[in-house]
């Protein structure tokens, strides 16, 4: 179902379209949280270490995909909300064509690099091995993870929140069936976790490519349209490259972050797997929240519309708040209950130091919605410049902080954790200036316009 996000009630329209997109990704952090609890609970503490210690390196991977994903819906948004029908099936195929390429490229380099950032991540001995195999067979399934998030990415901008949906709950289902059955039938252990999420990754992004080319011939066009265009490329670029540079900072702050987790030994590194699933299940759907915005804000743009951008922001922060206070409840008073869907009870060491991490990161949940969201405006706006500066400040605050209260003040692996409530107060402070002052009240007219045929 496409949907035009320019007209009707602000409210109505953002939340109709974003909690489709926040149960998508529900069920996509549940898979991931399952091949947790089942490494954990099924193989043991070690495997869960080996898939933590592996998780911020295929997350630069990923990062790739979500901010590729992020950078082309912003552009897509903006066609589709000036009707640019043409333009818009070329910047599709355009984006597919790069995308192919890119993740190929990559899954080159990742199996090739893939020890080697182990090793430098100081991952402990005695789970590097199975932390290899993961990591090794994740990026063996990169092309499939990518090409579903440009896929999502691009129903998303169409105003289609929900058929992502429908592949997601399926994708899900897959995943957690295959798990049990690779871990606990044929004894693969953690490459039987590995082989689980790609099988479950291939079949989703098949199925979303065929909707999507079906989708695509509902927007009727007179001219014919470019496969391929290198102008249409540029364009997408200006915005996708800070989108992916935005995922990737973050993503290598979070390998120097996961270092120093590294050098406190395998049970705090079992620990901080665990709540990071946790973590990121809350933050994931905070930064999908965003990124709805960011298509709500792009569309709405495009169709001049700009005094609806103020009304998504507060919509947006709403529902994001509301999201929020199931998961504080949960993570905060029940920490030791969430820590042991992981691990085991005799695990004491892991499951203290995730339970020290959700009480301090948690309540810190509500003054972070409010910087994804004015991060999702800015973004859509194509206020880059301010995007950036907002983004890297979290991430390099929250990197140097971890390192000045663990190893400078003598807190230890406390003092990492302390670092993201500081960090995130501090930089939500930046964005929220930059919101302010309303940019996209100039980005609308100096936003990139696609290329026309014979202009």
């Amino acid at each position: 179902m496409i949907t035009d996000l320019t007209q009707g009630s602000t409210r109505k329209m953002l939340w109709l379209f974003s909690i489709p997109m926040l149960l998508s990704v529900a069920f996509q952090q549940m898979y991931h949280i399952v091949d947790s609890i089942i490494a954990g609970k099924c193989i043991g503490e070690h495997a869960l270490a080996a898939v933590g210690a592996s998780h911020p390196i295929t997350m630069i991977f990923m990062a790739v995909a979500v901010g590729s994903n992020i950078g082309c819906a912003v552009v897509v948004s903006r066609l589709f909300g000036a009707k640019e029908y043409r333009d818009l099936k070329t910047a599709v195929c355009t984006i597919f064509i790069t995308c192919t390429i890119a993740s190929i490229v990559m899954t080159v380099l990742g199996l090739l690099s893939g020890n080697w950032m182990l090793s430098a991540i100081q991952t402990p001995d005695d789970v590097f091995a199975d932390a290899s195999v993961y990591l090794k067979i994740y990026i063996l399934g990169y092309l499939f993870s990518f090409l579903y998030n440009i896929a999502n990415g691009v129903f998303t901008s169409l105003g289609d929140s929900r058929t992502p949906l429908y592949f997601l709950i399926g994708s899900s289902i897959g995943n957690i069936i295959l798990d049990l059955f690779f871990v606990l039938v044929l004894k693969m252990g953690v490459a039987g976790v590995a082989w689980a999420t790609l099988a479950a990754q291939a079949v989703a992004s098949l199925l979303a490519l065929i909707a999507l080319i079906h989708r695509l011939k509902q927007l009727k066009t007179t001219e014919t349209y470019d496969k391929f265009s290198f102008a249409m490329l540029k364009q997408v670029t200006i915005v996708a490259i800070p989108s992916i540079l935005q995922q990737c900072f973050v993503s290598v702050g979070n390998l120097f972050v996961q270092s120093a987790v590294n050098s406190y030994g395998s049970a705090v590194v079992a620990g901080f797997s665990a709540c990071q699933k946790l973590n990121v299940f809350c933050v994931t759907c905070m930064t999908t929240l965003s990124n709805g915005l960011s298509s709500f804000t792009a569309q709405n743009l495009g169709a001049k519309k700009a005094e609806r951008v103020t009304e998504g922001w507060k919509a947006g922060s709403l529902l994001g708040v509301l999201v929020c206070v199931p998961f504080f409840l949960f993570y905060f008073f029940c920490s030791k209950t969430a820590m042991g869907l992981f691990l085991e009870a005799d695990s004491t060491e892991a499951i203290q130091a995730g339970v020290d991490y959700l009480k301090i990161v948690t309540p810190f949940y509500f003054i972070v919605i409010f910087k994804v969201m004015c991060d999702g405006v800015l973004r859509g706006a194509s206020a880059m410049l301010q995007f950036m500066t907002g983004t890297f400040a979290d991430l390099f605050l929250r990197v140097v902080l971890a390192f000045v209260f663990a190893k400078g003040l003598g807190f230890g692996p406390t003092g990492i954790w302390m670092a993201w409530p500081v960090g995130w107060t501090l930089s939500t402070l930046i964005s929220y200036n930059f919101y302010r002052r309303k940019p996209w009240l100039s980005a609308r007219d100096a936003a990139p316009q696609p290329p026309r045929k014979g202009h």
